[in-house]
C-alpha cells in the first residue's frame, strides 16, 4: 500500500466533535451566567442540543467543565487586579478592581460563585487564590498606607463587599439591570478614607414600584391549592 495514498482517519468526526465541544461550552457558559454553578451537566446537554452521553464523554464531572467555562475569566481577573497595584494611585487601582469585580458579578452568577469560592481554596482554582489573594492584600495595604482607606478594613472584606454588590444587582436585575453601580458608590464611600472626595450617585434609586417587581420576579407567588 502507497503511504501517500492511505486514507486519513475521517476528518467528519473530528470536526463533529469540535463543534459539539463549542456547543457545550456556549451553553454552559449562558446556563451559568444566568442561573450560576446549581446547573447540572443534563441540563447543559439539552441547552446544547446534544446527548448527556456525550457531555460526559468531553467533561468527567462538572468542575471539569466548570474550569474550563471559567478558567479565562479567572486568569483575566488575576491579571487585573495586579496592574491595578502598578497604579501609581492606590485608591484608584482598588476601585478599578472593585468596579470590574462587581461588573462581571452582577452580569455572570457563575462567575460571582466561583469568585466568592477562592477564599476557601477550592482545589480546582487554588492557582487562582495563590494568585489573587496576595494582590489584593497588596492593593489594601497600599490604600491604607496612603491614607486614602479607613482603618479596619481587611482584604477579606473585599470579597463580602462586592458580594454585598452582587446581591443588590441579582434582587434588582429583572427591573434594572445597572442599579448595583449606585450601591457599588454607596459601599465605596464607607470605606475611602475621611479625605478622599465621595462621589455623586449618578444612579437613581428604585423607586417602590420597582422594588414590588423585584421581589415579584425574585419571588414568584406559590399556586394556592
Amino acid at each position: 500500500m502507497n503511504p501517500a495514498t492511505t486514507a486519513a482517519p475521517p476528518r467528519r468526526l473530528r470536526a463533529d466533535a469540535a463543534r459539539n465541544q463549542q456547543r457545550i461550552l456556549e451553553a454552559a457558559r449562558r446556563l451559568f451566567a444566568e442561573r450560576g454553578l446549581e446547573v447540572t451537566l443534563d441540563d447543559v446537554a439539552e441547552a446544547a442540543g446534544v446527548g448527556v452521553g456525550t457531555v460526559y464523554r468531553r467533561f468527567a464531572n462538572k468542575q471539569e467543565l466548570i474550569v474550563e467555562v471559567f478558567e479565562h475569566n479567572i486568569a483575566e481577573m488575576a491579571e487585573m487586579v495586579e496592574t491595578a497595584n502598578r497604579n501609581p494611585d492606590p485608591w484608584a487601582g482598588l476601585t478599578e478592581v472593585f468596579e470590574y469585580a462587581c461588573q462581571h458579578m452582577a452580569q455572570n452568577r457563575g462567575f460571582g460563585e466561583v469568585m466568592l469560592e477562592i477564599p476557601d481554596a477550592q482545589a480546582r482554582f487554588a492557582w487562582v487564590r495563590e494568585r489573587i489573594k496576595p494582590a489584593i492584600e497588596r492593593l489594601i495595604e497600599r490604600a491604607r498606607a496612603a491614607g486614602v482607606l479607613r482603618e479596619g478594613i481587611a482584604p477579606s472584606d473585599f470579597f463580602v463587599l462586592v458580594s454585598m454588590v452582587e446581591t443588590i444587582a441579582a434582587f434588582a436585575r429583572p427591573v434594572d439591570p445597572e442599579v448595583w453601580r449606585r450601591y457599588m458608590t454607596i459601599v465605596l464611600d464607607g470605606v475611602r478614607a475621611d479625605c478622599v472626595p465621595r462621589d455623586p450617585l449618578t444612579i437613581p434609586p428604585l423607586d417602590d414600584e420597582a422594588i414590588d417587581r423585584a421581589k415579584a420576579a425574585c419571588f414568584p407567588p406559590r399556586n394556592k391549592k
